[in-house]
Formats: structure tokens, sequence, C-alpha cells
């Protein structure tokens, strides 16, 4: 019997889509025929967590997902992702809550890197992820890990392709290559892969448009849920107080 896996999406839902498929995919394969994973979803209006996040009130959102969070423990789910990297901003908060384990996205994008012995990642992602403490500390620290962040106007250009094109559906092949140019930039400074640390990213770059190898974090993240439903799931997972 496979255990429940309890998603928070909407962030963007452009992205969300990806989970979804991405963990069905796996399930399939594994088990064949109709096989399906069993899930929980809760989708949220993206347009309040953004107002959050640009208000800077990260504790009405902690609390925001800490409670839709247990919302979806109650109705059955044996874990909880939150299907974004920006948010995670407040995982722990969050995990703190639950009574179930927490996966979260930054030690399974870590844990795949160390598995294939790289230590200098270009971190690509929203403003918040590359420029505030809680994803490169977290690399930093727990996983010695050597982030490579991209130089202020490279973090501007990525922040803005990702709110103004690609969580609104929008690929553009010049927004591709700049990106592209980021990432070979990144190379000359000793990055050795890449983090797709948004999980929008992927809808426009993948391993055949990048000089580094490529981890997106948006689907290591589905494997690993897909992988906790199977009882496989070793890494990644946070530890929670008994807070309920």
């Amino acid at each position: 019997m496979q255990r429940t896996i309890g998603l928070i999406g909407g962030m963007s839902w452009e992205s969300t889509a990806i989970y979804y498929k991405e963990i069905n995919e796996i399930v399939r394969q594994r088990r064949g025929g109709l096989a399906s994973a069993d899930i929980l979803l809760r989708s949220v209006d993206f347009n309040y967590i953004v107002t959050l996040q640009n208000a800077g009130d990260w504790t009405q959102a902690a609390a925001y997902l800490a409670g839709i969070a247990r919302q979806l423990v109650d109705a059955g789910a044996n874990c909880i992702l939150i299907c974004t990297n920006t948010m995670h901003v407040i995982a722990d908060i969050v995990a703190a809550e639950l009574s179930v384990p927490f996966i979260h996205i930054i030690d399974v994008t870590a844990a795949a890197l160390l598995a294939a012995s790289y230590k200098r990642p270009l971190l690509l992602g929203t403003r918040y992820t590359m420029e505030q403490p809680f994803y490169g500390d977290r690399l930093r620290q727990r996983f010695g890990l050597s982030p490579v962040i991209p130089a202020e106007d490279e973090r501007s250009r990525i922040n803005d392709v990702i709110f103004d094109e690609l969580c609104r559906g929008a690929l553009s092949d010049l927004s591709r290559h700049e990106v592209v140019d980021i990432i070979a930039h990144g190379r000359t400074r000793g990055a050795d892969a890449v983090i797709l640390g948004c999980t929008e990213i992927g809808l426009l770059i993948g391993p055949q448009h990048s000089e580094l190898p490529v981890f997106d974090s948006a689907r290591l993240h589905a494997r690993a849920a897909a992988d906790f439903a199977e009882g496989k799931l070793s890494l990644g997972v946070v530890s929670r107080s008994s807070g309920r």
C-alpha cells in the first residue's frame, strides 16, 4: 500500500503541474499497469504569496503554509512537500508543526549533487533564493557545498524571467539564451554544476542547454516524494518536533 503524498502547490501552478506529472509517471513506471500516486494537493493563490514575499512578511507566510500543511495531514497525508524553492525560507517553521515527515527541497537537491561528486553548484533561482542565507547557508553548513551565486545584474535578470515570464506560462528563446550565458559565466567562476533552484526554471532550461550538469530541484523533489510513497526515501527529510 502506498503512502499518501501531501503537496502544497500553486507557487506557481506552472511548476506544480510538473510535480503532479512527474510523481505519477515515476509510480506508473515502477508499478506498471494503471498505477498512479496517492496524492493530496492544495494549490494556493500565488498572488497572495507574492504579496507576502514583497512585504517581507515571512511570519504570516509561515503561519499560512503551516496551517495548510496541518490540514493536509488531517486529511491523510503521510508527508508534506512545499512545491517551491523560495518558500523554503520558512520550511523549518512549517516542519516543526508537523507530525509527519517534511521532504525538504534543498536537502534532496544537495544529496543528488553529493552523490554525483559535485561541490560548487551555480545557484539559479529567485532573488530570495539567491540572496537570502536560507539556501546557500544550508548547502554550506549541512552538506559542505560551496555554491556559486550569480552577479547582481544576473540575479536581477533571472528573477525577472521567473516572475514576468515563467510563472505566467511564457517561454522566450531570448531569455533562454541569456540564462545559458549566465551558466557559462558561472563555469568560468569555478562552478562545476548548476542547481535549477526555482521550480519553474526547468520549463526553460534542460540538460541540453547547459555546459554544466543540471540538477532540477523540482524533478528531484518529485522523485523524492515518489520514493517516500514506496518506502524508499532515506535522504532529504527534515527532523521535526512532535508539535502536535
